[in-house]
């Protein structure tokens, strides 16, 4: 066995608005303040560009379109999910559907993974979408790894302004009904702070692999 000298962690995103490419840009910064590296991806858009014209999708970011492969470069995997009834959004789902292969094969056993979430409001399911994500993440044998309160319980605990976030990882609220709202300065913090804890946590693991034949 050797080990693999260079460790990292891949952001999978869906965003539609935009709000989770921000919490996926501050998740990158905290991880790359600690020490880190880290790619964010995007999975691809399952609706038409007619649909998306009429629900004033602003053009996607340009991140590179994740394949389930793309999972097997990296320690640690964040996914950042805007949430759709309390739970993963089509477009990531369809993502989650097509790792059979790397299922029947354990190939994401073992691997750290975490999540931040946007929603359109406090009632919009936040944790509740975290636990939609666990089965998925316990049939694939990864290890989960919660943002918790330790170093950011002042920030989470915040009662001067309605906030996304929680125990289970960062979140932003993104308004609804004509609401525009963009992640707070507060949202931010945290989504960057669990960066940083998240790869404390893929940096105190040593993972080997295979030397080749």
């Amino acid at each position: 066995m050797a080990t693999r000298a260079g460790q990292s962690v891949g952001i999978v995103i869906y965003s539609m608005y935009g709000h989770i490419a921000q919490l996926a840009e501050a998740e990158k910064a905290g991880i790359e303040k600690a020490g880190g590296s880290a790619t964010i991806y995007q999975v691809a858009e399952t609706l038409p560009e007619e649909v998306l014209q009429k629900m004033y999708a602003p053009p996607k970011p340009d991140y590179p379109i994740v394949k389930p492969t793309d999972l097997l470069k990296h320690d640690g995997i964040l996914f950042g999910v805007a949430t759709r009834y309390a739970g993963w959004p089509a477009q990531l789902k369809t993502f989650i559907d097509s790792l059979g292969q790397l299922w029947m094969k354990g190939a994401l056993s073992g691997k750290f993974v975490g999540a931040f979430v946007s929603s359109a409001g406090p009632g919009g399911g936040q944790e509740s979408t975290f636990y939609s994500m666990l089965s998925t993440f316990t049939h694939q044998g990864m290890i989960f790894v919660p943002l918790g309160y330790a170093g950011v319980n002042h920030l989470l605990s915040n009662f001067d302004e309605v906030h996304g976030g929680s125990p289970w990882g960062a979140g932003t609220f993104a308004g609804g009904a004509g609401v525009v709202r963009q992640p707070s300065k507060l949202e931010l913090e945290i989504a960057e702070i669990q960066g940083q804890k998240f790869w404390q946590v893929v940096a105190r693991t040593q993972f080997a692999v295979e030397e080749s034949e």
